[in-house]
């Protein structure tokens, strides 16, 4: 069976190739080299779309062969001193800002790979091949960055162990939130020294409303006991427990994922804290743009309206409701809350914190 990145690549690649022998025996070979391509494209088109006549059946396919003991890497021949960044995309008018972050984690030294894992199955064959090309062209001299269409939008399929990961640290991230490098090596020395512990910048939280009985996702002041995937960092084996462990309780609930449309987040959170017993872990970022917050202004015109208002959790009211709900159901197949709080947040600085009187003003002494 044909891999469908691969086949859109090896468009891309016979295209290249023929043009650049189409200029030494002329014009004619220059047209047999777009009809080529357009029947590599026609053949991508035929890989993506079919499976979706049967998804379910699909998703049981890619899952039995990820799963399989025998497609997992050695533990003992993944890295250790780099992560492999995992970047979900699906908005095609965020292609931009997709490839600027993307170059931008490939410029890393902590960072091995890029897999750019594209989830909207209706983007064109020609769209990606472009795509992949450009990706591909940014990181020369960096780590590689690679194109991963889906052939399906499931957002479970942005937790799957691949082969390709061969590191023990993975950071998995939206296209839509900026993090400045300096903030990704802490925050890799600080899972370094939490390798069983999820770490990130955005977290929230669980509580209980006792009028209603039932589960809310909100946000505390003080606490904290989910990592967002806008940025979370954890070890590989979570990405395989959470597609291939669990057996039916497991699988009940990466169905309710799917059907939400939400909350694969909160269920990983899930699956490493009944695991570890102990709350995620934030750290504090230098500098973390999110695009995709409702609570950004469009006043200097630079198309951020466009790429806020396609982001999947802008109607933040039913967002929380939803994730509220999406709590409730983890915790009835769970048949108890392994959520853990955490409290505070790791910094890679401290400054004097005593305050001087310098002229009529209190101030930091250090200032």
């Amino acid at each position: 069976m044909v891999n469908p990145s691969e086949g859109l690549l090896l468009c891309w690649s016979i295209k290249y190739h023929i043009r650049v022998d189409s200029s030494r025996v002329g014009a004619k070979m220059g047209v047999y080299a777009v009809a080529i391509c357009l029947f590599f494209s026609l053949s991508v088109v035929l890989c993506l779309r079919i499976p979706n006549l049967s998804s379910d059946i699909e998703k049981d396919t890619i899952l039995s062969s990820v799963c399989h003991p025998g497609n997992q890497p050695n533990p003992r021949t993944l890295r250790s001193d780099q992560l492999t960044v995992l970047i979900n995309g699906y908005s095609e008018s965020r292609i931009p800002l997709l490839h600027s972050i993307a170059a931008s984690y490939s410029a890393s030294p902590v960072v091995s790979s890029v897999l750019v894992l594209w989830g909207n199955p209706s983007t064109s064959p020609l769209t990606l091949s472009q795509l992949a090309h450009n990706l591909s062209v940014s990181s020369w001299g960096n780590a590689a960055i690679s194109l991963v269409p889906q052939s399906s939008s499931s957002l479970n399929a942005r937790f799957l162990p691949r082969l390709s990961i061969g590191t023990r640290a993975v950071l998995v991230c939206d296209d839509d939130v900026e993090v400045d490098l300096k903030t990704v090596e802490f925050a890799f020395r600080m899972w370094k020294g939490n390798p069983d512990r999820l770490i990130g910048i955005f977290v929230r939280s669980h509580d209980i409303d006792m009028t209603r009985k039932e589960w809310i996702y909100t946000v505390h002041p003080n606490k904290y006991s989910i990592v967002l995937t806008k940025f979370m960092m954890m070890k590989r084996e979570y990405l395989f427990k959470y597609s291939c462990g669990g057996g039916s309780l497991m699988r009940e609930m990466r169905k309710m994922v799917d059907e939400m449309q939400n909350c694969e987040d909160i269920l990983m959170n899930f699956v490493v804290a009944e695991e570890t017993n102990t709350g995620p872990l934030m750290v504090g970022a230098e500098r973390a743009r999110d695009w995709g917050d409702p609570r950004n202004e469009d006043s200097d015109g630079d198309g951020l309206r466009l790429v806020r208002d396609v982001g999947l959790s802008s109607r933040k009211a039913e967002h929380r409701k939803r994730r509220g709900k999406c709590i409730t159901e983890f915790h009835r197949v769970f048949g108890r809350m392994p959520l853990r709080f955490s409290y505070g947040k790791l910094v890679s600085s401290v400054g004097e914190q005593g305050l001087c009187k310098k002229g009529t003003n209190l101030v930091l002494c250090d200032h």
